[in-house]
């Protein structure tokens, strides 16, 4: 009989009349030589032993006899998705041997726990964010060889990702598996933020009515390895899901290892389910994920736990790796002989078709007929995949950006001749008027972060003023709104952004807040390899259009390291991100209203300096007032040289030039206001009228923001130019604490000013 699996195959070597008579007849299926070497054969012990049995499946007592008509078809049918994942592993590796496909990671040994899992769970229906061993669970969803197959040949009609992503890398929009990405753990917040826009459509009226994609039972699963579980963002995803009691099922295929890395270098006790047993509402399974019934038995447990929506469930599931964690890893190196042959011994696959013959349930021929089909399948899909062709060159730049909705558009520009009326608010009222107007016009906006609400315990806010933020900036907006769409969250960054992203897919457009600038990192993951490429890295099959409103920027007096930090060309050199710096409040206003409006992730810079300063002051503009992307303003005309700034550097600009003009001296200034993407036409002409250039911003001279400015101005204005570009930036070091270094850190008037003198008498 033809054996299940490539690996079990191994652990006896068939003769070479046998390996001749077996590639004559599944040349285009079964590996060559070549290939069964880099599959890194399990060697046979150096004691002579008879051909291991596999390890037999228990026979647990199913609620309903496993040789009923109905069940013997889905048992049947959990064997064929099985059989058909572990050959198209075998495939790839086959295709990767020879130089067809670019890489490989295959799920082989996880297949029984995850077929089950896509035998519980609805395509479609509930939502998915899987992780790269997950194969398995998208062919039980409904995935075909060939769709799996595109993504491994970077086929441009790939629906997982357009040719963009590695294969294994699973994204599918109509049955609702979320693209994946390779950071590990990342998808785990997402998932949480998916359970969460569930949530709160039921406690938002306005919300049921307008989004018609949710259902009162769904469940959000998400995957995740033993290693996994060694990231913070596990166990914030966690902390949340229990919190809320979210319908999240979280499954850990437990093989072992992390790469080459065993669990108990990875966890404490080395079992990662003794450790969250202590969290509330949570359901907490353990099973043999080799084993086919127990995987399904519990998997409808946990499944039936969340639709009853007590909570999230946690399956830890025990599997194996019979291959290495990649064709870029050689398990060899740090797994012993006997471990691999125990493995195989486990082997899913193998057992899972031996307890069938066992039972009754189908005949040796029938089994073998069932591989025969797949292994035609999987041939024809290869052949059928290899044939197409992957994106066109001219394709790489689409979708990094909405296609559909252009903020840089005159449909975004509502400021000429805007009425301002009422008496003139700072920036912080300026923001806040815009969230209430915005908020009263589209119930799917959420605002949440550290603090924004003003009382997390709604039954004291008759009691108290209320927080509404550390800058006031979200003031009222919970008692406006209501605790369901004005919410705190923990202290954690990546929560706060990683939840957003969740709900964003899921149509609700979160606002959120990072307190400071200075403690954005820990959510740089989420925003670099999750929010900014989501639409990129899916060919615009998913979105993410999360706002991040952040406060930023020194001349606090006391701020120090911690509290003053600007560096904004972090951001600004990720593409799929709008990055936003206004210096002033009616800016503010219309520019934040862009940002929710759009269809892009924005980070939304709000100088802390300018908070409240009375020169940056406006009333109010009407509702739909808004300024659009990468749009500049002339802020003082002027005819001797130009100052490029944006932020706290436009009123110290502004000092500088009108001490300046006491010299005959006049200076032009443009604020950039929008930083990604920016306005060159506003750059160019200032350049070529007054041929003299000052690029000043408080972010640090080396490698900031104003050095891509400088640099495009020399490449492309060069012959308008009678001086070099000069720039006015804060020291490379940090800012300190004591006013008096502050002070010479950042960029002050008298800098500008000595910058300006110099440059007129170059």
């Amino acid at each position: 009989m033809k054996t299940d699996t490539k690996v079990l195959k191994l652990v006896k070597r068939p003769s070479a009349a046998e390996r001749s008579a077996e590639a004559a007849r599944t040349d285009d299926v079964e590996s060559s030589k070549a290939q069964v070497d880099r599959l890194q054969e399990i060697p046979q012990p150096t004691t002579p032993r008879p051909k291991p049995r596999p390890a037999p499946l228990a026979k647990p007592a199913m609620q309903m006899q496993a040789q009923s008509q109905v069940e013997t078809k889905l048992l049947l049918e959990m064997y064929r998705t099985m059989y058909l994942s572990r050959r198209m592993d075998d495939k790839e590796i086959q295709l990767k041997g020879q130089n067809k496909i670019f890489f490989q990671i295959s799920g082989a040994g996880h297949e029984a726990v995850l077929v089950a899992a896509g035998v519980v769970l609805k395509p479609g229906y509930d939502w998915f964010y899987p992780y790269y061993r997950d194969r398995a669970l998208c062919l039980q969803l409904g995935m075909t060889p060939y769709e799996q197959l595109l993504a491994a040949v970077g086929a441009e009609e790939d629906p997982n990702s357009h040719g963009r992503q590695m294969p294994s890398h699973w994204g599918n929009k109509k049955l609702n598996i979320v693209s994946q990405s390779s950071p590990t753990g990342t998808q785990l917040l997402q998932a949480v933020g998916s359970a969460e826009a569930s949530y709160r459509v039921n406690l938002i009226r306005e919300l049921k009515q307008r989004i018609k994609s949710f259902h009162d039972d769904e469940v959000t699963y998400v995957s995740l390895g033993d290693g996994t579980s060694s990231e913070g963002e596990f166990w914030e995803a966690l902390n949340t899901a229990c919190n809320l009691k979210l319908p999240v099922l979280f499954l850990l295929e437990d093989n072992g290892y992390a790469i080459s890395v065993p669990v108990e270098v990875q966890t404490a006790g080395g079992d990662v389910s003794k450790l969250i047993e202590n969290f509330p509402n949570l359901y907490l399974q353990r099973c043999d994920g080799t084993d086919p019934i127990e995987s399904l038995q519990t998997m409808r447990r946990a499944a039936a736990y969340c639709r009853n929506r007590k909570g999230p469930a946690f399956v830890h599931a025990k599997v194996i790796r019979p291959y290495s964690h990649s064709l870029s890893d050689d398990e060899r190196l740090y797994r012993p002989d006997e471990e691999r042959v125990g493995d195989a011994e486990r082997d899913p696959v193998k057992r899972f078709g031996a307890y069938l013959i066992d039972e009754g349930l189908i005949g040796q021929a029938e089994l073998q007929q069932i591989k025969d089909e797949v292994d035609r399948e999987v041939l024809e899909a290869a052949d059928r995949a290899l044939s197409k062709p992957q994106p066109a060159p001219a394709t790489a730049t689409d979708y990094v950006f909405s296609p559909d909705v252009d903020p840089t558009s005159k449909e975004f520009d509502t400021e000429a001749g805007a009425e301002l009326s009422g008496n003139a608010g700072t920036m912080v009222d300026l923001i806040n008027r815009c969230l209430q107007t915005e908020m009263a016009r589209d119930p799917r906006i959420v605002v949440f972060g550290e603090d924004v609400a003003d009382c997390s315990r709604e039954e004291n806010l008759g009691k108290v003023k209320g927080k509404g933020g550390v800058f006031k900036v979200t003031a009222n907006l919970q008692r406006k709104f209501g605790g369901a769409r004005v919410f705190n969250s923990p202290l954690a960054e990546a929560n706060i952004v990683g939840r957003a992203i969740g709900m964003a897919t899921r149509g609700l457009k979160p606002v959120v807040e990072i307190q400071f600038f200075d403690y954005i990192w820990p959510a740089m993951h989420q925003i670099r390899n999750e929010l900014a490429l989501l639409r990129w890295r899916s060919g615009n099959e998913w979105k993410a259009p999360v706002v991040i409103r952040v406060p930023v920027g020194g001349y606090l007096k006391g701020g120090a390291v911690y509290h003053s930090q600007s560096g904004v060309s972090t951001f600004t050199q990720i593409p799929g991100l709008r990055v936003i710096y206004p210096s002033n409040a009616l800016d503010a206003n219309g520019l934040l209203r862009t940002a929710i409006r759009c269809d892009d992730p924005v980070l939304f810079l709000e100088h802390k300096h300018l908070y409240r300063q009375a020169y940056n002051k406006s009333q109010y503009p009407p509702d739909d007032f808004m300024v659009p992307f990468g749009k500049a303003k002339v802020v003082r005309e002027g005819t001797d040289l130009s100052i490029i700034t944006y932020g706290a550097l436009v009123q110290r600009s502004m000092v500088a030039a009108r001490q300046a003009e006491q010299e005959s001296i006049s200076v032009e200034i443009i604020d950039l206001r929008s930083l990604a993407p920016y306005d060159w036409n506003a750059i160019a002409a200032t350049v070529k009228k007054t041929n003299r250039v000052i690029v000043a911003h408080e972010d640090s001279l080396s490698f900031g923001y104003g050095a891509e400015i400088a640099a495009r101005i020399s490449a492309d204005l060069f012959e308008y130019l009678d001086a070099p570009v000069r720039r006015v930036c804060a020291l490379d070091t940090f800012v300190a604490y004591a006013p008096q270094l502050e002070d010479v850190i950042l960029p002050q008037v008298a800098d500008v000013a000595k910058a300006i003198a110099e440059l007129r008498s170059y």
